[in-house]
């Protein structure tokens, strides 16, 4: 059988593409390398979730290569060797399965970076070939789809929308959301309500939120949460003219010598090599396993790599990421009636300062992209807790009664308020996805090589927020405050890699997100991304991988 579409992934840029194209009545073939969880599968089960490769690709069969820096040198080290895990949810549904669902969107000097604060030394900025307006529609649809629930507010930097407020009203928050908001008026910051892809209600078959406290990581039990396997994989199946196949392993696209992709070569579970072929081909495995798949995908046409033959493959990789911090209640110095709703399990925080979105550089005073602060407790996951308390403030070991009495001390009389800074990863030489050259996977395959190099310049804008957001925990009177910047990013954001433009010499997609060089290859997951804005990914690669839908829809 030949498909209309073979969707290669199937997480947050493979899901509105497989909703668009089944509900137009195309027949649809979706290609997962990991297995088909169900809803009943996720379990709250902490060693599954955060102790095992359970979610993700076992290190023994599928590791990866990370290069970083140290004092000027590369060293470079297989996952398998050091055991840093840097998958993502390898299963239908991809990684949307265990978001968080912070969903914010970009903002419009996002989408014109260079034009809006000029070139910085070192960074590969550009501007974007769409702006804002073109995907504020797109923005503005997903809220239904995905199911968002929220309260907008009027701020400085506040983007544009369509709609005056979300479709479904905010989940329940904890009494401390209340004094982020008098500690940022009082500090004369401005605090927005955070927008989650999480049903405050019950909407069709889906269940609202049950507050567990368990969303980052873990898959969601009452497919309250907004993952592609639920918003828009599971209508998908109901045209009938939607097929999932797990556990396929897709190591190849073949082109049939006019650079058009002819057939997706894959892995089934029994390692037998197979092929499919289709119209089009919609890869968006995120963005590192999609650079390796293109790097991989070498023939006559394409001796550098599928889509390659300018060498953009693979460059320009960037992350979401910034720093984190927090600080401590300490419960036994409230009244027990406040100390209680404290302690209250499972109400969200909610909270994002984009006060910073743009800041005056410390050093010239010149105004420079900032970014954003958001605001939530410490994981209910006690596993991780109690991991983190094994150490001595001097380093030391704790073991047998002195490690029970601090647990007890810590799991009843404290609560931990977190925070996370996202700002812009700057695109740049040091930082890209290639093909190992002695490390392979399971079926011979040549691993990705990820060199994580970040620009000095994110390191200067992160230390401003990580600052500020101190400062508002001091404001609340909270103790124990910290905070410090990261220069290695989380896993779970990515992007880049495959960016989109209008010159092929400079990007691997045009603004329709279709390669240059290959007539019916589209890309619609994170790789598309110039740039990884100050806010995370997820809502921008819903609604872009949305707007490609419809364009491809057009085309067929």
């Amino acid at each position: 059988m030949k498909w209309d579409v073979c969707v290669i992934g199937s997480g947050a840029g493979a899901g509105p593409v497989i909703y668009t194209l089944s509900k137009a009545g195309y027949s649809v073939l979706v290609l997962e390398k990991g297995p088909w969880y169900r809803t009943a599968d996720f379990a709250k089960d902490e060693l599954v979730a955060v102790r095992r490769s359970v979610y993700t690709s076992s290190l023994i069969e599928e590791p990866q290569v990370l290069e970083w820096e140290e004092e000027g040198q590369w060293t470079s080290a297989s996952t398998f060797d050091t055991g840093d895990d840097f998958w993502n949810g390898n299963c239908v549904g991809g990684s949307s399965n265990f978001m968080s669902g912070y969903f914010l969107r970009f903002k419009p000097m996002d989408f014109r970076l260079l034009s809006t604060y000029g070139e910085i030394a070192g960074a590969n900025i550009v501007d974007w070939p769409i702006s804002y307006d073109d995907l504020e529609p797109y923005y503005t649809r997903i809220e239904q789809l995905v199911g968002i629930s929220g309260r907008v507010v009027s701020h400085r930097y506040a983007e544009p929308r369509s709609t005056p407020q979300f479709p479904y009203p905010p989940l329940r928050e904890n009494i401390v959301s209340g004094w982020i908001d008098k500690a940022c008026a009082e500090l004369g910051y401005e605090v927005i309500p955070t927008p989650r892809a999480i049903l405050s209600q019950k909407v069709g078959e889906r269940d609202s939120c049950y507050y567990s406290g368990y969303c980052g990581s873990y898959g969601c039990n009452s497919d309250a949460k907004g993952s592609s396997r639920v918003a828009f994989i599971h209508p998908a199946l109901m045209t009938g003219h939607c097929a999932v196949l797990p556990n396929a392993k897709v190591f190849a696209l073949e082109t049939d010598g006019r650079h058009r992709v002819r057939r997706a070569w894959y892995y089934d579970i029994h390692g037998t090599r197979q092929y499919v072929e289709a119209q089009v081909f919609v890869v968006a495995a995120q963005a590192v396993e999609t650079c390796r798949l293109l790097l991989m995908s070498r023939n006559d046409e394409f001796p550098n790599g599928l889509a390659n033959n300018h060498g953009q493959v693979g460059k320009n990789l960037v992350f979401s990421a910034g720093g984190t911090g927090g600080a401590l209640f300490y419960l036994d110095e409230w009244p027990e009636e406040i100390a209680q709703q404290i302690r209250q399990p499972g109400y969200f925080i909610n909270r994002t300062v984009q006060h910073f979105y743009e800041i005056e550089d410390p050093k010239t005073g010149k105004r420079i992209k900032g970014g954003s602060i958001d605001f939530l407790f410490e994981h209910n996951n006690a596993t991780t807790r109690a991991i983190h308390r094994k150490w001595t403030d001097e380093g030391g070991l704790r073991t047998g009664r002195a490690f029970k009495e601090d647990l007890k001390v810590y799991f009843t009389t404290r609560r931990q308020l977190k925070f996370e800074v996202f700002v812009d990863w700057l695109p740049h030489d040091k930082c890209f996805v290639a093909l190992s050259e002695t490390v392979r996977d399971k079926w011979g395959d040549p691993v990705a090589k990820i060199r994580i190099g970040h620009h000095p310049h994110d390191v200067k804008v992160a230390e401003v927020l990580v600052e500020r957001a101190k400062e508002i925990l001091r404001q609340m009177g909270l103790r124990e405050i910290y905070g410090s910047v990261s220069t290695f990013p989380p896993s779970n954001l990515q992007a880049g890699g495959c960016r989109f433009g209008s010159d092929p010499k400079t990007s691997v997609l045009d603004p329709s997100c279709r390669a240059h060089e290959v007539d019916n290859l589209y890309i619609t997951d994170g790789s598309f991304l110039p740039n990884a804005g100050s806010v995370p990914l997820t809502w921008t690669i819903y609604a872009n991988a949305l707007r490609v839908a419809e364009i491809i829809k057009k085309r067929l």
